[in-house]
């Protein structure tokens, strides 16, 4: 079984020999050795429609989260019950992960991102039209079914196709798109809200994602060097026992559990908490708040750029560490401390996220797609299921019990950080890489 292995960015030939499954231009458009450089035409449009297709998924999938005090009122639920609206849609992501990635891994990259963002665009459209709690819910869990085409294999694409010295820094660029995704959807559902009913503000964000799809569609890139896996059910778990046994993957996989966990717990109950007394924010004030992800936006790629320079392993303990101390400022009760707890914690949540997405791509030398999914499989478990424990922890403790979830999730976050420190690195792909895997 051949799998998904990048040529080498230095190769002396300067060209990619052609294989059966091998798409997309001439390979020296994109520079002698194949691999995309920063600063071509060709970086700049794969740094476009990546992150529209990271705006798109986020906005969708997280649009829902200012609006679950809403959906509470309207159809009598609990704090914890109304996070099903989010926890179900990264449910079935998570689940769908176990398979998207052989799957493209045989079927390409380019097409199944456009399906997925097509189709998750429709799903959004549908769940306007329900008109029960669990009509919702099962358009929800069709919208998650849909987007874990896209999420695993854009991170591929990027492994895949960016040459590996700034691939942190397109990585990051892609992370940031997630970023404005899930502030432009937060703010957009959430001060509409306030002006229209939810259903026209659900239904306006499923048309900018049929936006960007037709710009994911025109201007990504064809792939350069994926190469045709055939599906087979005994290769492909061979390819997963590859992965769980290296010595970080499933550490790093752990870390996308506990990171997402964290992030999504916290912004599901601090709405409850400046909905509440004695802040009484607005419906709409409490979605402009989703703003402090302009942090994630700007920062993302410039730690990922930091991490490809530094090296992966000192810059991610520092990234979570800056996240744990953003969500213990939360604690205070003046509202401006608040917001700079917010602003720290995204920013040290977008640049972890970041780094470990590049640290995956690097560190998987073979079935790259598998181990991309055995990571976000994790990644939106941990939105799952801790963010729907943080409910219980808000309902006995409030938000003092809230932050002591998070932060114990984070406390392990950080050591597993340090013993990804002791882990030996993979040797480099070629002597112009300049950091271990």
């Amino acid at each position: 079984m051949s799998h998904a292995v990048p040529a080498n960015p230095d190769s002396r030939a300067g060209t990619i020999a052609p294989t059966p499954g091998h798409t997309g231009g001439p390979p020296d458009s994109a520079g002698g050795s194949g691999y995309v450089e920063r600063g071509t035409p060709e970086f700049r449009r794969a740094a476009v429609a990546l992150f529209a297709a990271g705006f798109a998924t986020f906005a969708l999938l997280y649009c829902v989260q200012p609006l679950m005090p809403v959906f509470a009122r309207e159809f009598g639920l609990s704090a914890a019950t109304s996070s099903l609206v989010l926890s179900v849609s990264t449910a079935t992501l998570a689940a769908g992960l176990l398979v998207t990635g052989p799957i493209s891994d045989a079927v390409g990259r380019k097409p199944v991102m456009v399906a997925a963002l097509l189709a998750a665009s429709l799903f959004t459209l549908a769940s306007v039209a329900m008109t029960t709690w669990h009509g919702i819910l099962a358009m929800r869990a069709l919208l998650g079914l849909s987007l874990c085409w896209l999420a695993a294999v854009a991170m591929t694409y990027l492994s895949e196709e960016i040459h590996p010295r700034v691939l942190g820094y397109a990585m990051g660029l892609y992370v940031g798109g997630t970023a404005i995704g899930g502030m432009g959807g937060r703010l957009i559902a959430g001060v509409a809200v306030d002006f229209v009913s939810w259903r026209t503000a659900l239904g306006a964000l499923g048309g900018l994602s049929l936006v960007a799809t037709l710009v994911l569609w025109r201007t990504a890139p064809a792939s350069r060097h994926f190469r045709r896996t055939p599906l087979r059910l005994r290769a492909v778990g061979h390819a997963f026992q590859l992965h769980l046994r290296d010595a970080a993957l499933p550490w790093l996989f752990l870390e996308g559990f506990l990171l997402l966990g964290g992030f999504v717990t916290l912004f599901n109950y601090i709405t409850y908490r400046l909905l509440a007394a004695p802040y009484h924010l607005s419906q709409a004030t409490v979605g402009c708040l989703s703003v402090v992800y302009v942090a994630g936006v700007f920062t993302s790629a410039r730690i990922g750029e930091l991490a490809d320079r530094l090296g992966r392993r000192r810059v991610f303990r520092v990234v979570i560490a800056v996240m744990l101390a953003g969500a213990l400022v939360t604690l205070a009760r003046p509202l401006w401390v608040i917001l700079t707890g917010m602003v720290i914690f995204a920013t040290g949540f977008f640049g972890a996220h970041s780094v470990a997405s590049s640290w995956i791509g690097r560190r998987a030398r073979v079935a790259r797609a598998q181990a991309s999914s055995l990571y976000l499989l994790c990644y939106y478990l941990g939105s799952s299921l801790a963010g729907t424990a943080g409910g219980y922890f808000w309902h006995v403790a409030g938000w003092t019990g809230v932050v002591g979830f998070i932060a114990s999730l984070l406390t392990v976050a950080l050591a597993v950080a340090g013993w990804l420190m002791r882990v030996p690195p993979l040797p480099e792909p070629s002597p112009r890489a300049t950091t271990g895997a």
